[in-house]
C-alpha cells in the first residue's frame, strides 16, 4: 500500500490515504482476509520536520494514520502473523533539545529505557501493544539509522541529492567538491540501504526470536564523509574537488534551469523538478548530514541484539554509495558515468 502507488516489479501496489479512515475501512473490507504480515513504514512529515517532531498535531496524525489502517485491519484480518513497525534513532530522544545525549550509554542500545519526550513513535508503539493483548500476532520494532535508497520525493533520504548535485557539476566540467563545512573531521557517521532494511524486515516477519524484539538497524560499520568522498566522486566520473560549503536546499533548489537541460540532454527518466526528484525535506536532510545537523558526534547505534537474535547481513557503505549511484544510472535516473 502506497499513498503514491507507483508501479514495483513482481507487486500489486494499491493506493491508499492513511488520513482516510473510510479508504482504510474498505481496503481492509475486501483484502482483510488475505493479510497475514503487515509492516508499517508509512509517516507524514511537516515542511521542515524539526518542527512537527514535537508538535502534538503531527504527532496525533500520525498515530491516526495506524489506527485508521490497524483498526479494520484487526477485525478483517484473522489470519494475521505479524507486525513490524518502522521507527528510527529518535526514539532515543537525541534529538531533542532537552534531552541530547544526558544520562544514556553509548553505544545506544535497545535496553534503555524510554526517556519521556513528544514523540509519535511511542504513541505508535503503545497503540499495538494494547491492541496486541486481545491477539495472536508478534510484533518486532525495527530502528534503522539514516537510510539510503532511490526512492523520490521522500523525506529522508540524502542520496539523491548527492547525484544530482554531482550529476550538475559534472556537467559543467567541474570536479566535485566537498560541500560540507566539516570535510576535516573524522566525525564517524552510520547509515543503513534501504535494501538491508526490507532483509531486516523479512527476517523479522518469520523469525520467533523477532517477536516481542526492538532492533537498531544499521549497515554493520561506520564512515566518514571524507573517506567516501573519493569513491563517490569516481562513481560519476569526476575527481575529487575541494571544500566548497554549500547548502543544497539553497543551492540544488535553484538550478532547476540546468537541470531540465541535462534531464533532457541526457533521456533521463525521472521528475524534471530537483524538488520533486529529491524531495524539499530530503534536500534539508542532506545538509545535516553534511554538517553534523541534529546528530551529535560519536551517536553510534549498537547492533548487538539484532545479531544475537540471528540476522546478520552487513553491508560496506562505501559499497552501498558506489552501487545505488550505478543503479540510479542504469536506470537513467541521473546521467551515466562517462565510459
Amino acid at each position: 500500500m502506497s499513498r503514491r502507488a507507483t508501479a514495483v516489479a513482481g507487486t500489486t501496489v494499491i493506493g491508499l490515504d492513511l488520513l482516510d479512515r473510510r479508504g482504510c475501512e474498505l481496503f481492509a473490507e475486501e483484502h482483510g482476509k488475505e493479510i497475514t504480515h503487515l509492516v508499517y513504514a508509512a509517516v507524514s512529515e511537516r515542511p521542515g520536520m524539526v518542527d512537527g517532531w514535537f508538535d502534538q498535531t503531527s504527532i496525533e496524525r500520525n498515530a491516526s494514520m495506524l489506527r485508521n489502517l490497524f483498526h479494520p485491519l484487526e477485525r478483517g484480518a484473522t489470519g494475521l502473523e505479524h507486525v513490524s513497525l518502522l521507527q528510527g534513532t529518535k526514539a532515543y530522544g537525541i534529538h531533542h533539545p532537552a534531552l541530547g545525549l544526558d544520562g544514556l550509554h553509548l553505544p545506544l542500545r535497545e535496553r534503555e529505557p524510554r526517556r519521556d519526550h513528544p514523540n509519535f513513535y511511542f504513541a505508535q508503539e503503545d497503540y499495538l501493544l494494547d491492541r496486541q493483548r486481545t491477539g495472536r500476532w508478534g510484533l518486532t520494532v525495527l530502528r534503522p539509522t539514516v537510510v539510503y535508497g532511490d526512492a523520490a520525493g521522500s523525506n529522508m533520504n540524502p542520496l539523491l541529492a548527492i547525484g544530482v548535485y554531482a550529476a550538475l557539476e559534472r556537467e559543467q566540467g567541474r570536479a566535485l567538491d566537498f560541500p560540507g563545512h566539516t570535510y576535516e573531521s573524522t566525525r564517524a557517521q552510520e547509515a543503513v540501504d534501504c535494501d538491508l532494511v526490507a532483509d531486516a524486515l523479512a527476517w523479522a516477519a518469520e523469525a520467533p526470536e523477532a517477536r516481542g524484539a526492538t532492533f537498531n538497524v544499521t549497515n554493520g560499520d561506520t564512515f566518514n564523509w571524507p573517506s567516501v568522498w573519493p569513491s563517490i566522486a569516481e562513481s560519476f566520473g569526476m575527481a575529487p574537488g575541494v571544500q566548497r560549503p554549500m547548502s543544497f536546499v539553497d543551492d540544488l533548489a535553484g538550478r532547476d534551469a540546468e537541470w531540465r537541460r541535462l534531464h533532457e540532454r541526457h533521456g533521463l527518466s525521472g521528475p524534471t523538478s530537483i524538488i520533486d526528484l529529491v524531495g524539499a525535506n530530503s534536500l534539508l536532510y542532506a545538509d545535516w548530514a553534511f554538517n553534523a545537523g541534529l546528530s551529535t558526534s560519536g551517536v553510534l547505534n549498537s547492533t548487538i541484539a539484532l545479531r544475537r537474535a540471528g540476522f546478520n547481513d552487513c553491508l560496506d557503505t562505501e559499497d552501498m554509495f558506489t552501487s545505488w549511484f550505478r543503479r540510479l544510472q542504469d536506470g537513467t535516473v541521473l546521467p551515466r558515468r562517462p565510459v
